[in-house]
């Protein structure tokens, strides 16, 4: 990495955010607000909230993809704002929770302003009207965090609760409460494939399946409070920012730490974001400064260095930039290595020492690889010997020296030695099976008595052969389930000839599937996932794929019958479908309706609604989905009512009625206080009216007004 730019605010600066527009958006402490080309860094626009943060270890302030709107926490914290950056005006303001307001966001898709509190709530506002159209699901202490996939289909936030919350923005329904952290969770960070990551407050992190809420790695080499995250463009590089000042990167697809001191800076990092034009990491830091840098910096050099053949500059470049072990350059000389270690290898099996130290010359001077040279043409200097006793049949003797120089065992020699033990072994098994034949059997097997690895296994040929007759009957036979069942029971089965065969029987089956599914033949494919799944390294695998296959045709051709009801039920299952393009034409299609009923929503227009989303109210992933646009609406018809001052009875209807087709949600508590503050006299009182819930709503419950 290399410093290429620097810029010094006024303030620490606590958002950064590359726009659609490719502008770099920066946002200070004091919600004074700067829209910059990155090409230059000239600021081209800003503005000036005039409400200044004084905590800011959470996200207080986002902004919409498109600049056009901004959500803040106000400087006492009491309630989030809501702002029009072209008009300058406050569209909302949300002051329901109970204790100060802990984060906001904004989802990628800018359709939705979320406001989390102390409380452990979520509201979220409709951007365009500032209204309340839902709540995600409630934790039971101090939101932290709030972070949403990069195409907006799901929302997870993070709490003192020590619990993390997913929530799917599709379908409008809580998908998982994700429990693993022993400490408050911090921060939150979406990968690519169905993973999330989330730190806690002791610096342990953990990497979750989305589609299964399950952990799938636990982060190790976390020695610093973690306070700011992100990832590169292309998903390779997970970013840590510290307190304390470092920045520390792991590799997002191994959960490799690459370095704990990628970058160590004078004071704590207060933002980060990146860029994926430049490839620049941009850091924001507590002494205020704005900082560029460029990840892959070195590359170019890497090339020069490959072309003139001096590979020993390449690597002290490595050291001071491990990304660049991700680019082709370095993936080129890393083969080009194993290339010559190989030639060399060969050269010393045949006593060549000459040949391979001159073919070792381009790496002499590189520390690590110099190790590996030495260690190696050490390690060779016996190999006259070991090939002596393997030609002189002192099996016992040749394979000691194979175990004290393992190198041995990747010679032409050693595999000779290996595969006249399989041959024995073979024929020694038929023997061993009749009892009359054992002495024939250790005969056979006799010259490997000696070798460590083998004992134990003749040992269980003899000891076990019932057993293994049995095994030897379930593999003729291709009953891999019953097989299994025996290797499940005798794990020495395991050490037999006829596990590795069976594995790699496995593995040829799990490769012709891959070929199939290249060649779109998905019918073939199928058939080999259903084999695999007698196989138990491959019976999970197996299933998720045929689910997926078996998804992916009903899907398609419901794409071609043109049953909307069907695709879109499969869809809302299957986030790779999401991503395809008969996929993203049903959610384009789907948000541009929603986008349509929202505007209805806010004039409480049922009917426009209805037409609005008619295509969609006999498909039940979007049930909830509904049910919230048109809880929406009827909550805009009883403040309608309140501000036309109708009948107390009338309102009091409606309260009732919406109570029964959604439940007490949080509108419909946040309403009861504006009725009882115009009806002081009412009676009503809503623990004892009938509860529905949104979970339960269904489209025949859709009428006209609420109020009737």
């Amino acid at each position: 990495m290399q410093l290429m730019h620097e810029k010094k605010f006024a303030k620490p600066v606590i958002l950064t955010k590359i726009l659609d527009s490719g502008d770099l958006l920066a946002v200070d402490s004091s919600t004074t607000v700067v829209i910059m080309d990155t090409a230059s860094l000239n600021v081209k626009s800003g503005l000036n909230a005039k409400i200044s943060h004084a905590d800011y270890k959470n996200r207080v302030v986002d902004f919409t993809s498109n600049g056009n709107y901004f959500t803040t926490v106000s400087s006492d914290a009491k309630n989030s704002i809501l702002f029009n950056v072209e008009t300058k005006k406050v569209i909302a303001k949300v002051s329901r929770h109970q204790g100060n307001v802990s984060c906001v966001g904004i989802d990628p898709k800018n359709s939705y302003m979320f406001s989390c509190g102390d409380d452990g709530k979520t509201f979220a506002l409709d951007i365009k009207s500032g209204k309340l159209v839902f709540t995600l699901p409630v934790h039971v202490d101090t939101i932290n965090d709030i972070a949403f996939s990069e195409n907006a289909t799901w929302v997870a936030t993070a709490s003192y609760d020590k619990k993390v919350s997913l929530f799917s923005l599709d379908r409008m329904t809580p998908v998982y409460k994700m429990i693993g952290h022993s400490a408050p969770v911090m921060k939150l960070q979406f990968l690519n494939n169905h993973r999330l990551f989330s730190i806690d407050k002791e610096s342990n992190g953990i990497v979750w399946d989305t589609q299964t809420g399950k952990v799938l790695k636990r982060l190790e080499g976390l020695h610093d409070t973690v306070v700011q995250v992100t990832i590169d463009s292309d998903d390779r590089f997970l970013f840590l920012g510290t307190q304390l000042g470092y920045i520390l990167v792991y590799d997002s697809q191994t959960y490799e730490q690459l370095s704990e001191k990628y970058i160590k800076l004078d004071s704590s990092i207060t933002s980060l974001c990146f860029d994926k034009e430049k490839k620049y990491l941009i850091i924001a830091t507590e002494n205020s400064e704005l900082l560029f840098y460029h990840i892959y910096y070195g590359e170019n050099n890497l090339k020069e260095f490959v072309k003139n053949k001096d590979y020993d500059h390449i690597y002290p470049y490595i050291e001071k930039n491990p990304l660049l072990k991700s680019t082709n350059i370095y993936a080129r000389v890393e083969a080009l290595w194993e290339m010559t270690l190989k030639k060399a290898k060969l050269a010393l099996e045949n006593s060549d020492k000459r040949t391979a130290i001159a073919l070792f010359k381009s790496f002499k001077n590189i520390p690590d690889k110099n190790k590996i040279m030495q260690k190696v043409i050490r390690e060779y200097a016996e190999f006259d010997k070991f090939a002596a006793l393997a030609k002189q049949g002192k099996i016992s003797l040749a394979y000691s020296l194979a175990s004290q120089y393992p190198v041995y065992k990747e010679s032409e020699i050693y595999k000779s030695l290996e595969a006249n033990w399989r041959k024995s072994f073979v024929i020694a098994q038929k023997y061993a099976i009749d009892p009359k034949g054992q002495d024939k059997a250790r005969e056979i097997l006799a010259p490997y008595r000696g070798v460590t690895e083998k004992t134990n296994l003749i040992q269980e040929l003899f000891s076990q052969s019932e057993v293994y007759k049995r095994f030897r009957i379930a593999m003729g036979q291709k009953d891999f389930k019953g097989t299994f069942e025996l290797i499940k029971l005798h794990p020495f089965l395991k050490e037999f000839p006829e596990y590795e065969a069976i594995m790699k029987y496995a593995d040829t089956l799990y490769v012709k599937a891959q070929k199939f599914m290249q060649d779109a033949d998905t019918h073939a494919a199928i058939k080999i996932f259903r084999a695999l799944q007698e196989f138990p390294d491959f019976e999970e695998d197996a299933k998720k794929i045929i689910a997926e296959i078996e998804a992916k045709h009903k899907f398609f051709n419901a794409i071609k019958d043109e049953d909307i009801v069907l695709a879109y039920n499969i869809l809302a299952t299957s986030e790779d479908l999401q991503d395809s393009e008969d996929g993203k034409a049903l959610q384009k299609q789907w948000n541009n309706d929603l986008s349509k009923a929202n505007e209805y929503a806010v004039e409480g227009n049922i009917s426009g609604i209805k037409e609005a989303l008619a295509k969609y109210m006999n498909i039940s992933s979007k049930y909830m989905a509904l049910g919230t646009i048109f809880g929406w609406a009827y909550m805009i018809q009883l403040e309608q009512a309140v501000k036309q001052k109708k009948d107390q009875a009338v309102i009091e209807n409606g309260i009732k009625n919406y109570i029964l087709s959604f439940g007490l949600q949080d509108q419909i508590l946040s309403f009861y206080e504006i009725f009882i503050r115009y009806y002081p006299h009412s009676k009503l009182t809503l623990e004892l009216q009938t509860k529905g819930s949104l979970s339960m709503w269904r489209p025949s419950m859709v009428a006209t007004s609420i109020l009737e």
